[in-house]
């Protein structure tokens, strides 16, 4: 492992606790460590049989130290050891530049040789107070440098949330500046708002214990804390500023959510929101077009993740399917048709009478104009014919999906001076539509996205040719960091359901991906056929 390391880092990783058998070696204190059964360490003689793999480790760690600075480097290159002390400072420097790579090994079940690491924790790593301050923005606009130092005005950045229904909110911060004490008040950068702080917490593990204070540096917890979520700035309401917050990657993976029993919805929904309160990572949405709850996150087992929390915070079960895809319907070309509605009763009766052309617009919406000579419309009547017409555009004529890119001239009618109405206009111009689009060549149109997907150059292959069987065009390839490739594609959405999944497969989890929505484009015939079949296969069991 550690020689795989080194092949993709360099000289960079620095071997500090290496295993040989059940002994636990620290090369800086050139000591070795065994546990017992209670887990306490017992330092033992060195092993004598590591033989040149110990010099090796050694020479690994002096390589790491020398590359720290100049005087370090004379020293290793005269092929002089470094004493205790100056590997100490050495690899301290190099990980404060960045440049060391420190490796450590232990036992997560049995916790043998924890204690190694917390020790060189402590004299090896950096202290805040000695590494370059937080960026953040002012109210003004005006980029500054937030240092590590107690002395200034408070600026923390909540970095996890943990939602319970019983406890309520946890909200896990760091203290970049100043210090947080209970019962200040604190301005949200996010919110605007200001803020009573709770009760603190210091936390170890599942241990959670009560504070007074939290410095500059340090990680605590604020309980029942309502506005802040993940990612937000807590700040002295006299310097307000935003700290630079965290990156989070972009959902690529979407299923709809389904209740195994009616009546949880409600449930569901509160459920949900309050986990992505504490997982910035996935988003739900109602999708008013199909009426179904979309899911979003970064992979099937992200997605089975968030579901096994909801049934043990909350109670409920849920099932995820494939979402439905929202198509579009358009026209290709012009006609000119006739809608009357003609009704009566006792009393008065019901009349409109439209002439209107239909032909492809140049805009999604709704394009209505109205040419009409001698008054055989009156002018009273133009809106309802408008409103029955983007009435109508909700539910096409092929399959029942919105009518887009369309444009609607009134042309002529008559009207009847007792029975006309803006009703009987409405309805006339809802028979036109309906005539008009079943005879003016309607189309079905899919969702076309763009597609981003890095992935390890062995495997582009593979993936450019998964692309290709989900009806993709690739655009082009761009070279990467560390043997990556970046593809970009054009994909239909209806082909993406399980990309996610096949791209983990393939790549072995080292690839990733991003897609989004980017136009829309004609469905080739045999996936309009199939589209259409099942819209009127659901019609008939309605």
């Amino acid at each position: 492992m550690l020689e795989q390391l080194k092949d993709k880092f360099g000289a960079a990783i620095c071997p500090i606790v290496v295993p040989f058998e059940d002994t636990y070696v620290n090369l800086i204190e050139h000591k070795a460590y065994k546990y017992d059964d209670k887990g306490i360490a017992k330092e033992v003689p060195m092993p004598t049989d590591m033989g040149h793999r110990l010099e090796g480790l050694e020479v690994a760690m002096s390589e790491a130290v020398a590359e720290t600075n100049e005087e370090f480097f004379e020293k290793y290159f005269a092929g002089e050891p470094f004493a205790r002390e100056e590997l100490i400072a050495g690899i301290h420097e190099g990980i404060k530049k960045g440049t060391v790579s420190p490796v450590f090994c232990g036992d997560s079940l049995s916790l043998q040789g924890i204690d190694l690491l917390l020790d060189d924790l402590v004299d090896l790593f950096v202290y805040p107070g000695e590494i370059n301050g937080e960026i953040a923005k002012k109210a003004d606009g005006d980029v500054v440098e937030i240092a590590y130092d107690e002395t200034k005005p408070l600026a923390a950045l909540v970095f996890k949330t943990v939602a319970d229904p019983f406890v309520g909110k946890l909200s896990y911060f760091k203290v970049i500046s100043g210090v947080m004490k209970p019962e200040t008040q604190v301005y949200n950068a996010r919110t605007g708002q200001t803020e009573k702080v709770g009760k603190l917490l210091l936390v170890r593990g599942k241990k959670q214990t009560d504070t007074d204070v939290v410095m500059a540096g340090d990680i605590g917890a604020v309980a029942k804390m309502t506005s802040p979520i993940t990612g937000d700035t807590l700040c002295a309401v006299t310097n307000q500023i935003e700290l630079e917050g965290l990156k989070f990657p972009e959902p690529c993976l979407s299923l709809a959510i389904l209740a195994q029993a009616k009546g949880d919805e409600e449930k569901i929904t509160q459920g949900l929101h309050r986990l992505m309160e504490e997982d910035p990572t996935f988003i739900l949405e109602n999708n008013v077009e199909t009426h179904q709850q979309i899911v979003s996150g970064l992979g099937e087992m992200h997605l089975d993740v968030i579901i096994s929390k909801l049934k043990a915070k909350f109670g409920v079960t849920v099932d995820l399917e494939a979402p439905k895809v929202a198509y579009r319907e358009t026209i290709r070309k012009k006609v000119k048709v006739e809608g009357k509605h003609k009704k009566q009763t006792g009393g008065h009766g019901q009349f409109g009478h439209v002439w209107i052309e239909f032909e492809p617009g140049p805009q999604e919406e709704l394009l209505f104009e109205e040419h009409v000579f001698g008054g055989s419309v009156p002018r009273n009547f133009f809106p309802a014919v408008e409103k029955g017409l983007r009435e109508s555009t909700v539910r096409g004529v092929l399959a029942g999906f919105p009518v887009v890119n369309i444009k609607a001239t009134l042309v002529d009618g008559s009207y009847h001076p007792v029975d006309s109405s803006e009703m009987s206009f409405k309805m006339a111009a809802t028979l036109a539509f309906k005539a008009g689009i079943a005879q003016a060549s309607p189309i079905l149109l899919e969702p076309i996205g763009h597609l981003r997907a890095l992935v390890p150059d062995p495997i582009m292959g593979d993936i450019i040719g998964d692309i290709n069987k989900r009806r993709g065009r690739v655009l082009g390839m761009n070279p990467g960091e560390d043997s990556m490739q970046e593809i970009e594609a054009e994909v239909p959405m209806s082909e993406m359901s399980d990309f996610a999944v096949v791209m983990r497969s393939i790549s072995q989890g080292r690839g990733s991906y991003s897609l989004k929505f980017e136009r829309y484009e004609d469905a080739p015939p045999q996936i309009s056929q199939k589209v259409i079949s099942e819209a009127k296969h659901i019609v008939d069991e309605e």
